[in-house]
This record gives structure tokens, sequence and C-alpha cells, in this order.
């Protein structure tokens, strides 16, 4: 029986037939991007398709998400044509969520692990910081390297943000016109 005629998967909405815990994967993807609702007893195409022993289900299911990753979605039973089948709501979360020490995200119709550089952008966004945030502990202005600032001044010159004569700035004026010296050093 087909269940959602007007609904597939998407950024928000995710199938699967039966419970395996891999899909937590799926939970942590969607509490990480903008929330969603994942159907299990539904099959990809939207068909119901049923789960067996959905009360023990929606039981397990919430123990196992606040327990691994912190957050409490909202597991419901439904029935249908004589067939239940589950809907776990997962909000959007405000900061970064993990499972096993990994983090998720959905993206489109697809979960993906974030890694590298996607995860710094990722924990610096949900921060509310920038890589530009981020302060170098140690670092002195002797660690500059001059012809980087010099490199960044003539593409600024060259855009014409700054007047030709800017190239003569002394590195320390540079940084603090871009409030990236720390006073505290």
């Amino acid at each position: 029986m087909k269940l959602f005629e007007s609904r597939s998967e998407s950024q928000n909405v995710e199938f699967k037939k039966i419970w395996r815990d891999e899909y937590l994967q799926w939970v942590c993807g969607f509490a990480n991007a903008q929330g969603g609702t994942l159907y299990i007893g539904i099959d990809d195409m939207g068909n119901l398709v049923g789960v067996e022993k959905a009360k023990k289900l929606a039981e397990d299911i919430p123990n196992k998400i606040v327990s691994l990753m912190g957050i409490v979605p909202d597991v419901n039973i439904h029935k249908e044509s004589g067939l239940e089948y589950l809907e776990i709501v997962v909000k959007p979360s405000n900061v970064a969520i993990s499972l096993n020490g990994a983090y998720h995200y959905r993206s489109g119709a697809t979960k993906q692990e974030l890694r590298g550089t996607a995860l710094q952008q990722f924990i610096l966004k949900k921060l509310g910081m920038t890589w530009d945030d981020i302060v170098c502990k140690g670092a002195t202005l002797k660690d500059i390297d001059r012809k980087a600032v010099v490199y960044f001044l003539e593409k600024a010159v060259d855009a014409q943000r700054l007047p030709v004569g800017s190239l003569r700035m002394p590195t320390e004026s540079v940084l603090r016109n871009l409030n990236l010296v720390n006073e505290d050093r």
C-alpha cells in the first residue's frame, strides 16, 4: 500500500523497511542539519510494509539516541491498514552532535560523514564562528610572513579596496586594521 503518495525521500525525510542501529547515523545527520523524519516500516518508494515489535522499538530507539547522542527525538507509532510503522522526528540541534565520535550531516537525500575541512567548517558554524575568530596561541607578530602580508595588500589594491600607498603599511598596522591582533599580548 502506497502510504506517501506525495512524499518521497528528501533532505528531511528518510524511509527504511526495518530498524538497524546503523540508522542512528541518519538521526545524527538530521540533528546536525535541518532536522527531519525517519520512517521505519516504509520502503524507499513510500509503500507501507509495516514493522514488527513497534512498541519495543518505540522504547529502545529513543533510549539509544539519548544515551549515544544526548538528544531526545519524538518517536511515534502509527497504524494504517493493520500495519504499524514508526515515525522518528528529529529536531535540528544548535550544537554539533556526534555519534561515537563521528559527525554526520544530512545533505539532500544522502547522509554524509563530516571529515577534515568540512568538519572544521561545520563545527565553527555551529559555534557561530569563522576561521578568523580562532586565536593562534603563542603566535607573535614576528611569526607573520611579510611576503604573505604584501601579497594580501597587492590583491586588495588590485581589487581597488585599498589605495596603492597601502603596500607600504607595516604588518602590525595591517593586522590591527583587520582586528587580527589580540591586545593581551
